[in-house]
């Protein structure tokens, strides 16, 4: 170890670094990848759907495409995930992935190419393949999607023609056996059965998991859609590959969610269409709390009208709503917002179905129902939306009776392709105001459009969604290297769980000649480290609050230093069992250390319980790819047969390191250096 810590010695630079002055070092990272508006990103889309998939320069970070994640919003709702833009596309060669993609938009009737949700689902795929992943693709589909896709055949058929590859099917599920990596030659891509066949997908039914995963490396969800429902295909598999990735249209999907969350721009405009104001009585709270005005274009409207003492046909009123609509109408009240309902309506008599007539919402004829929105009702709308710099658009301008004289929709959708010209943010949120948008706008590129409004009003709810919850974590912020370190070219050293710091501030003070970096998930610990730090005048330590079995890999490959050594020590033995989702000793942990390690770079492991040392030794040389190998010359004597380190050879020890051997009990060391050329 002597030649470990005695390399690269730094020249020591001051550097008056506090804890108090930690929020300049992190700076939020960009989470959304595509760059709307503008030539480049139109030239992107082309390209996907002509079969290209060299990652353009677009693919990227741009003032255009920020963090969307501010103060304002929750980060555990909508926690920073890892995505398959980030993940190197080296890791990938040779990887089962299989990809969980949205059927709505791939296998549709009318499949455009040249629309950017098919464009970003598309190219998922194909990214997958040029990088040499052997992909499996799944998901459900019906009839109702697109009436010639009859049979899984008709499917795998459909999905070539678009890819441009040959996708062929198999049957292991129902068949439940195992994969064969053989089935691999038939052609470029696999096809796996209709999920919407199986009972346990809605179930996510545990054998069934482990059946749809068998084989599987790593997962891509690119079916934003189902992010808010419970499934063995998009939270189920999670637990059983080792990097679960947001695909491209994912991604994007979560950005745009994410952008109508930000309370960017004023004024803000939710237009509501839609139904059942009673369950959704919490989202449309949390819209009153970030907007400055509520226009209700939708059934729902007549349950404002009603709670507001107006009279409303009995037929249109939803039963047990009155007292949510009252509450909505008292809260936004005493927010000073405004909510507005429709001034008229375009009716038709149940006698006179050719017959249309324009009443004021408040004197609706009996025998008369309205079917669209009125004149005056649109020039108020025009006239409030004209003002508003961001606007959101979520659920269908429709009403009990659906009919082709129907105009409403089509003129919202004018009003919006007018303003999305200017300075003016759009969100479209389901199936039908997009489409509303898709006919009335030469290019949607200058709109946010997410087609399932479900996922949206889960999220408004203040709800996890399952799909994104299951994902892996990224780390949200780019570091500012030369603010944690006096020497930022200095060698580093990372201790994966550091806790309370003891052993990485003992290494700083012994060896100024090496950076120390602390990973720890206890944002209390964090922060007396820094403060220690602080105290302490340390220039060559820093600490972050993170989770590193999923972030390791973000944060450390942008150091522009050399990475020498990495320390896991003491872990917690619940957090390393096998079926432990979140379980420290990940793979994707392991294979990261591996990339990013110098050579001749150590990694050291010790516990003082031995079963969890050999997992962490087995685990790591599994996974390293043969990048890395015991250590043995450092120790004269060994405990039994294991190979342990008889003392620590930092001479640094850790709390709990120190607390075990006062008790007169043994630590399980051991040592792995990364070899000059992979075995």
């Amino acid at each position: 170890m002597a030649q470990l810590l005695n390399i690269h010695n730094g020249i020591m630079l001051s550097n008056k670094l506090s804890f108090f002055a930690t929020s300049k070092l992190l700076q939020q990272k960009s989470s959304c990848s595509y760059i709307r508006n503008n030539d480049a990103s139109r030239n992107r889309l082309q390209s996907f759907s002509q079969g290209e998939c060299e990652v353009a320069d677009s693919v990227r970070s741009s003032p255009e495409s920020e963090a969307y994640v501010g103060d304002e919003v929750v980060s555990d709702t909508l926690p920073h995930i890892q995505t398959l833009r980030k993940f190197p596309k080296q890791e990938l060669f040779a990887k089962v992935v299989m990809v969980r993609f949205d059927s709505t938009i791939l296998l549709g009737e009318e499949l455009d190419l040249s629309s950017q949700l098919v464009s970003e689902a598309l190219f998922t795929v194909k990214y997958l393949h040029e990088a040499g992943a052997k992909v499996i693709l799944v998901s459900d589909w019906s009839s109702k999607i697109n009436s010639k896709l009859v049979d899984a055949d008709s499917v795998a058929d459909f999905l070539s023609s678009a890819l441009q590859l040959k996708v062929v099917t198999v049957r292991w599920v129902s068949s439940k056996i195992s994969l064969d990596m053989e089935v691999f030659k038939k052609g470029d891509i696999l096809l796996l059965e209709n999920l919407s066949e199986f009972k346990e997908e809605v179930a996510n039914c545990p054998k069934f998991v482990g059946l749809l995963s068998s084989g599987v490396d790593i997962f891509v969800n690119d079916s934003f859609s189902q992010s808010h429902k419970i499934l063995a295909s998009t939270v189920g598999v999670a637990r059983f590959c080792y990097a679960c990735l947001a695909g491209f249209h994912f991604e994007e999907s979560l950005c745009q969610l994410k952008k109508a969350a930000k309370l960017d721009k004023k004024p803000y405009v939710a237009i509501i269409g839609g139904g059942n104001l009673y369950d959704k009585a919490a989202a449309l709270h949390y819209l009153a709390s970030r907007c400055d005005g509520l226009f209700f274009v939708g059934m729902m409207s007549f349950q404002i009208m009603h709670a507001l003492g107006l009279s409303v046909p009995s037929s249109l009123v939803e039963k047990d709503a009155n007292k949510a609509a009252l509450d909505l109408i008292q809260f936004a009240h005493h927010k000073n917002i405004n909510i507005i309902y429709p001034k008229d309506f375009w009716c038709i008599n149940n006698h006179l179905p050719n017959h249309f007539e324009m009443f004021p919402a408040h004197f609706i004829p009996d025998g008369w129902v309205p079917v669209d929105l009125g004149t005056s009702s649109l020039e108020e709308l025009n006239s409030l939306i004209t003002k508003s710099k961001k606007i959101i658009w979520i659920g269908p301008v429709k009403f009990r009776l659906s009919t082709q004289h129907i105009n409403g929709a089509s003129n919202l959708a004018r009003m919006l392709c007018k303003l999305s010209q200017s300075n003016c943010d759009v969100t479209v949120v389901g199936g039908m105001a997009c489409k509303a948008i898709t006919k009335e706008s030469s290019s949607a590129l200058g709109f946010d459009m997410i087609k399932n409004a479900s996922v949206v009003w889960e999220y408004l709810k203040g709800r996890k969604l399952p799909g994104i919850m299951a994902l892996d974590r990224a780390f949200p912020f780019e570091i500012d290297w030369d603010a944690a370190y006096s020497d930022p070219a200095q060698p580093l050293v990372v201790d994966i769980g550091s806790g309370n710091g003891l052993f990485l501030l003992g290494m700083a003070r012994k060896r100024k000649d090496l950076n120390c970096l602390g990973l720890e998930i206890n944002a209390k610990l964090v922060r007396r480290c820094l403060d220690s730090v602080h105290l302490s005048s340390i220039t060559n330590g820093y600490f972050i609050q993170t989770n590193a079995t999923s972030t390791f890999r973000s944060i450390v490959s942008s150091y522009p230093g050399q990475l020498i050594l990495v320390s896991i020590q003491c872990p917690n033995p619940d957090f390393n069992k096998p079926d432990h989702r979140w379980r420290m000793m990940q793979r994707s942990l392991v294979e990261a250390v591996a990339d990013l390690l110098t050579y001749d770079g150590k990694v050291f492991l010790q516990s003082d319980i031995k079963e969890v040392a050999v997992r962490m030794k087995e685990h790591f040389l599994e996974y390293s790819k043969g990048k890395l190998a015991l250590v043995q010359d450092h120790c004269d004597t060994k405990i039994k047969q294991g190979a342990w380190l008889e003392e620590n050879p930092f001479g640094v020890r850790s709390d709990w390191e120190q607390h075990v051997l006062d008790r007169g009990a043994p630590m399980y060391r051991l040592m792995l250096s990364k070899l000059a050329t992979v075995r």
